[in-house]
């Protein structure tokens, strides 16, 4: 963070001192988790479900911090935020915050962010702000790898995107900070229009409107809605970079004021473009890019991804667009998009175990269209991994799908059967969990039932042989990493 007083952080946040001076200096990050507290840190105190983080500003202060910002006092030097304007209990952050002082905090804390982001901007500092249904994390990390050729860049780790992890990535930039990328998440309407707020993008990616969340938000028209809330926020001299493949976020173009650069893997007239797309055995893409830079220069590059997927092509035009748009040259997006591997765990993360057997952990999360992406590089890997290779797809519930969630678990057994998966292994005791063992049999796949990751893990090791092909992939309460660290310790790890 760059440097700031006790008393000028109370001012920025509309809060009082107490058992301070003023006079504390914060130099170094913010950090609301005490035992990471370095020297010069200011302490965020947060409540949670089990611990409050107001009982451990004495030890975040032992450890070196320079103040804490606060709901109450709490005996060590502080600021004390005002009460909260309003408590969204819709909110991850929130939604067990009973006294309103995690919001209290929080709003605190995105006014801190906010001043740090205009100070920064004001001597050149580029916000880019990333949303969409699926893809944000894996396009996040991408444009990171990208900008930190280009200069000092700030992103967010794993999939620290809401109202916690959004500020807390701002708060690190510094003066020597070039870029700041923003993951954007939301799980309800105007989520992302706070977020904006908190960071005001230059430029914005939307990547797709798919069926994520949909039991929060009711209909993809809201979903579209809310993730076009991006593009609405950005000025009239940003950067709209949008997917001209998905109708949803082409319409966005009418929402904002901001100059439209499109991206597209189906040849159609855009700012960025691939075509010639080919898979190696483990659906890494390699293909030709197609760019046009911030002079209008058109150019051509050949890249190819050591990421899997073939979903992953169009994530990296979305981060190479937005490279460009920040003023990034075409060889070095190009050489950055070459040169990037997995930066976030559990994320389509390929391990290659002993007996030729490759297992790929997309286990962090998972909606309807990230699963199909997954079962296709599952099946085409196993197709090329020699012969006598089986695909094996261990496959948890699906979170936060709506109403329609029985009939999305029903079509994802469609889609195994479909692409010749072998065998499934479904983790899991809920009525989703049961929807897919049901269709399995009604289709009359090969499907073994299991409890946990555990008991996954166990099955899956009991049939698994030579050359084998292991996808584990669920929403993120599953845990479903678990059997992906089970398979390649029994097996032993080798280098990709």
């Amino acid at each position: 963070m760059i440097t700031l007083r006790l008393d000028e952080i109370a001012a920025i946040v509309g809060g009082r001192l107490a058992d301070a001076t003023g006079a504390e200096v914060i130099t170094g990050n913010v950090e609301f988790d005490s035992r990471k507290v370095a020297s010069g840190d200011l302490f965020v105190a947060l409540s949670g479900v089990k611990v409050d983080g107001h009982d451990y500003a004495a030890a975040a202060m032992d450890r070196g911090a320079a103040g804490v910002l606060a709901a109450r006092p709490v005996g060590v030097p502080a600021v004390i935020v005002p009460p909260a304007t309003e408590v969204d209990h819709h909110s991850y952050a929130t939604e067990h915050d009973t006294d309103g002082s995690v919001a209290a905090v929080l709003e605190g804390m995105a006014k801190l962010a906010r001043y740090v982001v205009d100070k920064l901007s004001a001597r050149g500092l580029t916000v880019i702000g990333i949303t969409g249904s699926a893809g944000k994390t894996s396009t996040k990390d991408i444009v990171h790898t990208i900008l930190e050729l280009a200069g000092d860049t700030v992103a967010p780790p794993g999939s620290f995107n809401n109202e916690i992890g959004h500020p807390y990535t701002a708060l690190r930039c510094t003066e020597a900070t070039k870029y700041l990328v923003s993951e954007m998440s939301a799980r309800s309407i105007g989520n992302i229009a706070h977020l904006a707020a908190i960071a005001p993008p230059h430029i914005g990616v939307v990547l797709n409107v798919g069926t994520a969340h949909m039991g929060e938000f009711g209909s993809r028209d809201n979903i579209a809605r809310t993730k076009g809330e991006l593009v609405e926020a950005l000025p009239a001299d940003g950067i709209a970079v949008l997917n001209a493949d998905d109708d949803y976020v082409a319409a966005m173009a009418d929402r904002t004021s901001a100059t439209v650069w499109s991206f597209s893997t189906l040849h159609k007239p855009v700012r960025v473009a691939a075509t010639d797309i080919r898979l190696d055995n483990l659906s890494r893409p390699t293909f030709t890019l197609i760019g046009t830079d911030s002079q209008k220069v058109t150019h051509t590059a050949q890249v190819t991804l050591q990421i899997f997927g073939e979903h992953q092509v169009a994530n990296a035009l979305a981060a190479a667009t937005a490279a460009l748009a920040a003023g990034v040259d075409f060889a070095t997006v190009a050489q950055g998009l070459r040169a990037h591997t997995v930066r976030s765990a559990h994320r389509m993360d390929v391990h290659h175990a002993g007996n030729d057997v490759i297992v790929i952990d997309d286990a962090y999360n998972a909606n309807p269209e990230s699963m199909r992406a997954g079962l296709r590089a599952l099946a085409l890997a196993a197709a090329k991994n020699g012969p006598g290779a089986r695909s094996i797809a261990v496959l948890g519930p699906m979170a936060e799908l709506g109403q329609d969630a029985t009939a999305d678990h029903v079509e994802l057994m469609r889609t195994v059967a479909e692409q010749g998966i072998d065998l499934v292994v479904v983790v899991g005791t809920d009525e989703n969990a049961r929807a897919m063992i049901n269709a399995a049999a009604a289709m009359g796949l090969r499907a073994i039932p299991t409890a946990d990751t555990t008991q996954a893990a166990t099955e899956v090791l009991k049939v698994l042989g030579r050359g084998d092909v292991i996808l584990v992939k669920a929403s993120n309460a599953y845990r479903l990493w678990q059997v992906a660290e089970a398979v390649v310790a029994q097996n032993g790890k080798q280098e990709n």
